[in-house]
């Protein structure tokens, strides 16, 4: 039999003393990394008689998928919607910085912008792989500006817009490419909604509804035609209501098509959305609960006035505003802050609370056989955690890229 050398010159690494999130649970066993991917140890054993050539005691930590936001607008001063001419610096900075809150990929957003704007931002953008650099960016999300005026939120009313009769060219005309979107999200009873939702998703795109007025049956119409995502479930859209639950209702409709999943964005920050209604959500629909940050530029910076695209927020502690409103605008709480507040609130267990800022946004892209997991052949995208869920180290394709302080691994 051949040695493990002769598969690959690339170093085994074992990874001991762990808990493993792998099939819904803690496991206690070793994590195997080659090449950037986690190995299956018994085919390492039996089909290439290898062992490995680095141990790495973890000390009992939990590992657990990395974090991934696939709604995060900015943060330490960088605002991603607002056009300048050193933008790659800015989305590098961030990339960087959220690695020591675990994410390891992320979906860059916009808000609601000029076309001039997404003109000149988004050629800028590029879906990259994540490293030492930062984490990898999985493709854009555009939040706007085809939303509803009374459910606009944080997002200048000014530029708003609607669908006329070229629809989806007219979407077109206004972000002027789409080549790294990743997710549009946009109000479902608008008219001509449903050719949009359509193309976006024949194209890839994720479409997700939000800052809507739309009521149950338009909702499950969208999710008919392809929609698969809701942008912060509770926050810019209808309350919930016993005779037409509106959004909110898609959690638990009978009308959602057969092998399809209705994922939703939640900001549990403590501030966007009360314990309560954090719980009737995830009770309802566990398996499509998806953590977002909706950090602004002001997330990791002091308290006082920032940018919001065309908006100046002002940030009060851990609420953020509209300056001179009480219009809640995004978030500053980092994804291991939201990660742990969705812990404390629900009483969940910590695999379910890790899952779904990890897992599920996997799977809502569609890149689960990738990432959001510790599978075999799946990418070693991974973070060593504490058991009351601090980051510790976090690592990307098998390799550290953070660490808590200079006396860790």
């Amino acid at each position: 039999m051949p040695s493990n050398k002769s598969v690959s010159d690339a170093p085994i690494f074992q990874f001991t003393n762990c808990r493993i999130l792998r099939n819904h649970e803690l496991q206690r066993e070793d994590l195997w990394v080659r090449e950037g991917k986690i190995l299956n140890p018994e085919k390492l054993f039996f089909d290439e008689k290898g062992s490995a050539d680095i141990q790495l005691d973890c000390k009992d930590s939990i590992i657990a998928p990395g974090f991934i936001d696939v709604q995060i607008n900015g943060g330490f001063g960088v605002d991603f919607s607002l056009a300048t001419d050193d933008f790659k610096s800015g989305i590098d900075l961030v990339s960087q910085k959220i690695l020591s809150h675990g994410v390891t990929s992320f979906c860059p957003t916009l808000v609601t912008s000029p076309p001039s704007v997404y003109h000149q931002i988004l050629p800028q953008i590029s879906v990259r792989n994540g490293g030492a650099h930062g984490a990898g960016i999985l493709g854009v999300h555009l939040e706007g500006p085809f939303i509803s005026k009374e459910k606009k939120g944080a997002h200048p009313e000014r530029c708003l817009r609607t669908f006329e009769a070229g629809a989806f060219q007219d979407l077109l005309a206004t972000y002027g490419s789409l080549d790294c979107v990743r997710i549009v999200t946009l109000a479902p009873e608008m008219q001509r909604s449903s050719e949009v939702i359509r193309e976006l998703t024949q194209r890839g795109i994720c479409v997700s509804l939000g800052h809507s007025v739309a009521n149950l049956s338009q909702a499950e119409e969208a999710v008919r035609q392809g929609a698969t995502f809701i942008t912060h479930l509770f926050n810019a859209m209808l309350p919930f209501h016993h005779r037409d639950p509106g959004i909110v209702g898609l959690l638990t409709s009978d009308k959602i098509p057969a092998g399809r999943r209705v994922f939703y964005g939640m900001i549990s920050d403590g501030i966007h959305t009360n314990p309560a209604a954090l719980r009737i959500a995830h009770r309802a629909h566990p398996k499509g609960l998806v953590l977002v940050t909706d950090a602004i530029a002001g997330m990791g910076l002091a308290p006082g006035r920032h940018t919001l695209g065309q908006q100046v927020v002002e940030i009060d502690g851990l609420n953020t505003y509209i300056a001179g409103t009480k219009t809640l605008s995004g978030s500053v709480a980092t994804m291991d802050t939201c990660v742990r507040h969705f812990l404390e609130a629900t009483g969940c267990s910590v695999e379910t609370a890790l899952e779904a800022a990890s897992l599920h946004p996997a799977q809502l892209l569609g890149i689960e056989h990738e990432k959001g997991t510790l599978n075999y052949d799946s990418d070693a995208d991974f973070l060593m955690l504490s058991d009351s869920l601090y980051v510790q180290a976090t690592y990307i394709a098998g390799e550290r890229v953070w660490r808590r302080d200079a006396s860790g691994m």
